[in-house]
Parts: structure tokens; sequence; C-alpha cells
């Protein structure tokens, strides 16, 4: 069994609002299981663009900044992720490199969880595989009503003649 800390960690980021959340309990300690919890500095990088996932990364206690850099080396900070927070499912799932990065701004509990044992957990737990696409469904829409905002925030004034 895990040390208090770690069931802490468990707690804490089983939330409604939060991945697993409604899962029943012998599945959570499953995934509890699965995890390594540790204790990261502040400005340390957890993930970053361009590099093979390996697993995911959930927030227990702390913030950390996601961020998009190009070519160029100009950095564009997309938002800030807060405890309970799963990073890097998409990546992981899809077995791609991350397509972000992702830096703690403080100290921070993290859990992470290696690749092929949350594809298995996964397997084996159809309720969890079921929450992990309705919160990448969730994250889809969130995209689309920030590019559309972006995209549609200046035609969205008035056209109008001015009168002069």
């Amino acid at each position: 069994m895990g040390s208090a800390s770690e069931r802490n960690c468990l707690a804490r980021m089983i939330r409604p609002e939060r991945l697993f959340c409604d899962l029943a309990p012998e599945t959570l300690r499953d995934f509890d299981a699965l995890k390594s919890v540790t204790t990261c500095p502040r400005g340390a990088t957890l993930f970053r663009q361009g590099q093979p996932a390996r697993g995911i990364f959930v927030l227990c206690d702390g913030w950390a900044s996601l961020s998009v850099g190009s070519e160029s080396g100009k950095h564009l900070t997309l938002r800030i992720a807060g405890p309970g927070e799963v990073l890097g499912l998409s990546a992981a799932l899809a077995g791609s490199p991350h397509e972000i990065t992702a830096e703690l701004l403080d100290n921070a509990q993290v859990a992470a969880v290696k690749r092929k044992d949350l594809l298995r957990f996964l397997h084996e737990h159809r309720e969890a595989c079921l929450q992990v696409v309705n919160l990448l469904s969730q994250d889809l829409h969130i995209v689309y009503d920030r590019a559309r905002s972006i995209g549609l925030g200046r035609s969205r004034r008035s056209r109008a003649p001015r009168v002069h």
C-alpha cells in the first residue's frame, strides 16, 4: 500500500470535475497501484514538445504552465493546469510526441503512470476508458471554442457604415 502522501494525492485528484471521478472503488485502487508519486521542484519540466510520450502525469498539488513553441523560438502559454488535471493524455494514448511543454510553476506533487500500464488499465476497465474518451472530447470542444473566439472575434464587430 502507498504512503499517506500517495493516498492523499489520489484522494485530491479524484474530484467530480476530474478524470476517473465516478469509478468503482476497486477500479480506483487498480489505478492507484499504477502510479508513482514524486515531489518535483518549481521549474521542473514534466515533458517537452516533440518528446515521445512515455506516460501521463496527474498534478496532485501545484500548478503547471502548458505552452507551445515555434521553430523560431517563440513560446505561447496555452493555459495553466491545476491540481487534479491529467497532462500528456492525448499524446500518450496516440503514442505520438507531445504537442506541448508542461513546466511546473511551483513545487508540486505529481503522479506518473507509464503508457503501457495506462493502456492495459484502460483495456481492463471499460468505464475508465469511457471517462478518458469523455475527457478528450471535452478538451477538443474547449479548443474549438477558443479557436472560434480567436478566429471569429474580429468578424463579430459590426460592419455597419460609420456615420460622419
